[in-house]
């Protein structure tokens, strides 16, 4: 892997190019406080920015730690070669016009890997990104205006799109972002390669990602083991959930099992705590900075409003945020406190008795959070400071900053809105130790996030796929059979050519049985599916009327509590998701699913059963027989089995007959290498 330390934590700066976006890397470099030599190179110019310049690379005074590149894309090559030459430590690559321009540009691809030919060992950023910013050291090799200003230490945020990041540096909610980084392309390095530079710096808390897509799939996995191990909390957003999961309708999993399933399953595997919104993204890296990670996501909430307290515990129903309830010793004291009007519970209306009486008020939070809670919130919004007076508010501060310091746990101030939380207020927040949190939502969100976060991940290794070069479908009973030799159990079956031998066949393994036309994906849709045929006459006329040449004969296995599915998806970007659904005419019906990554275990297999809304239903519900767990569980692992042996696309079982003492794979399909 290359260093990028250079690179990122540079003493020496160098800018190609002679435009305005050059000229301003210069001047953030020097509003930023960076202290280290900074060169120009320009064939014309006599000096960029009140910085010197020389006519070529070559001429440079000192050898650069990091160098943007400000030129157009063929020249962005010839530069970026000579860099190399000197033993530069790295460059951001600014100009467009390679990969990403490939349905413009017929060159555009073949130019994207002679860049990365010429920049040999030497790091770039890039193409087609706007560069980075550290604020701890005062580097900026970043062309436009920024929000940033310089910290002593803080979160890394790491995005693909230049403009998002652009954004997040005008944010005005406290967050301390120690770097903030653009990768571009992706052409040499990726998020993963950068994130995992940034461990290394003991300054950086957090790390969060916004994704589009994974560069490399095991360096992203020995990044996030890595943050794990250092102990640095990972968030990401990831696009594109919206986008159709597959092209293919091969199958149900197919559908199930998308490639926003796939990143959902992978960043569950690892530990990162997954968002949907970038409000969420930022209120999570202010609890992962100040806090880290939480235990679980009980918490305490307080305020001076039963609305408020209603509003929370409303919006909380629906995450993995519990409010544990209040002793019987915390009631007699705070009754002591607060009097008989109010209500106790979590969370709390502690009214207006106790407003402007820090003591009063420190007190009834130290008492809260005495429980078993992980974190406390006092709900407060702060009244515009333009209009009001905010000197009874922030007795609430001091209040919340005793009871913090006497409990020994995380807390924060939480605003309802946004709007109510000044950027003043969340700093000084921050100052004393206490989480400013901004919008009962996003809040929210960010406690789940901070609980996911704080889990063990899986241990085992995640299966790097092998890519089929050559797909072919395998039919239902060959699919059985490689399924079988894997220890999965199927029905007795036959397969035949002609109506007659249908009906010997099933003589031959006993009525009642199942007749199946070949050839047909989805043969319920195809009208090539027959059940309960108890004579030879009920299994040549339906034999008569099936679209097909090929016939397969099964047992019908009956006393079936509910069927599953089964299905395991290759994923190129995030490894193999292994789905479970509710099975049969319900897949598509209930769309109730769970995915994974391979590999997985029987306790994530028993998991993710529980997980499904039919789950209750396997348990045994309303005076039905419970499903054989152990069998189905058998069969998820045959079947994960068979998918690490062999070059697959897609594995389907569906469905899965499941009963109080088996679980019978009643048809298969199998996408795998020619």
């Amino acid at each position: 892997m290359r260093d990028l330390r250079r690179l990122l934590r540079p003493k020496s700066i160098v800018v190609v190019g002679g435009g305005a976006w050059c000229e301003n890397v210069i001047r953030e470099c020097r509003k930023n406080g960076f202290c280290g030599d900074i060169c120009a190179v320009h064939p014309s110019k006599k000096e960029l920015s009140g910085s010197p310049t020389v006519r070529s690379v070559a001429e440079l005074p000192f050898v650069p730690d990091a160098a943007f590149v400000g030129v157009n894309r063929h020249s962005t090559i010839e530069i970026v070669q000579t860099l190399a030459k000197i033993g530069a430590g790295g460059a951001v690559c600014f100009a467009s016009g390679f990969k990403e321009a490939s349905a413009e540009l017929e060159d555009a691809d073949n130019l994207q890997d002679v860049l990365v030919e010429a920049a040999g060992e030497m790091p770039i950023l890039g193409p087609n990104c706007y560069g980075f910013i550290n604020a701890l050291d005062g580097a900026a090799l970043w062309p436009d205006q920024h929000g940033l200003v310089g910290v002593p230490n803080g979160v890394a945020i790491l995005t693909q799109s230049s403009n998002i990041a652009l954004n997040l540096t005008m944010q005005k909610r406290g967050l301390p972002i120690a770097y903030l980084a653009t990768a571009g392309n992706q052409a040499q390095t990726g998020l993963s390669a950068i994130a995992e530079a940034l461990l290394g710096d003991e300054r950086v808390t957090a790390i969060g990602l916004y994704v589009e897509g994974l560069d490399d799939l095991s360096a992203f996995e020995n990044f996030a083991r890595r943050a794990k191990k250092a102990g640095k909390p990972v968030v990401v957003l990831k696009i594109g959930r919206s986008a159709q999961a597959r092209s293919t309708t091969m199958s149900h999993t197919a559908s199930l099992a998308g490639s926003a399933v796939g990143a959902t399953a992978l960043f569950s595997k690892l530990g990162i705590a997954e968002v949907t919104s970038l409000s969420t993204f930022l209120e999570t890296l202010k609890m992962m900075h100040m806090v880290g990670t939480l235990a679980d996501g009980s918490i305490v909430s307080m305020s001076c409003s039963g609305g408020e307290a209603s509003l929370i515990a409303d919006l909380a129903s629906d995450r993995n945020i519990t409010f544990p309830a209040l002793s019987a010793t915390q009631k007699t004291v705070l009754n002591e406190l607060l009097g008989d009007k109010v209500a106790l519970a979590n969370p709390l209306d502690y009214h207006t008795y106790i407003w402007r009486d820090v003591d009063s008020m420190s007190h009834v939070f130290s008492i809260m959070m005495e429980g078993e809670a992980s974190f406390g919130v006092v709900v407060l919004d702060f009244p515009r400071s333009d209009r009001c007076d905010l000197d009874d508010w922030l007795q609430v501060i001091d209040a919340v900053e005793i009871a913090k310091n006497k409990s020994g746990k995380p807390m924060g101030i939480l605003s309802s809105l946004q709007e109510t939380m000044p950027e003043a207020i969340a700093l000084d927040l921050f100052a004393r130790g206490l989480v400013p949190l901004c919008g009962l939502e996003d809040a929210l969100a960010a406690i789940e996030a901070a609980a996911f976060a704080g889990k063990e991940p899986s241990k085992d290794a995640i299966h790097i796929p092998r890519t089929p070069k050559e797909e072919t479908v395998i039919g239902e009973a060959q699919a059985k059979a490689l399924l079988r030799s894997h220890g999965l159990r199927t029905p007795k079956s036959i397969s035949v050519h002609s109506s007659k031998r249908a009906a010997d066949a099933a003589v031959q393994i006993g009525f009642p049985v199942v007749l199946k036309g070949v050839g047909f994906a989805h043969k319920s849709e195809a009208g090539a599916v027959a059940l309960l045929l108890k004579t030879r006459q009920d299994v040549m006329d339906a034999a008569s009327t099936m679209p097909a040449e090929t016939f397969l004969v099964e047992e019908m296995i009956s006393d079936a509590v509910i069927e599953l599915l089964i299905g395991v998806v290759l994923d190129p970007a995030h490894g193999y998701v292994l789905t479970l659904a509710a099975g049969g005419v319900l897949t598509e019906l209930l769309q109730d699913s769970f995915s994974m990554i391979l590999p997985v275990s029987r306790s994530d297999v028993e998991t993710a059963l529980d997980q499904l809304k039919i789950g209750c239903v396997l348990k045994g519900y309303r005076g039905q027989p419970a499903c054989d767990r152990a069998a189905i569980v058998d069969a998820v692992m045959s079947v994960q089995a068979y998918a690490m042996s062999a070059a697959v696309s897609e594995v389907e079982v569906n469905p899965l007959l499941c009963g109080e003492n088996f679980a019978i794979a009643a048809d298969a399909l199998i996408r795998c290498e020619v």
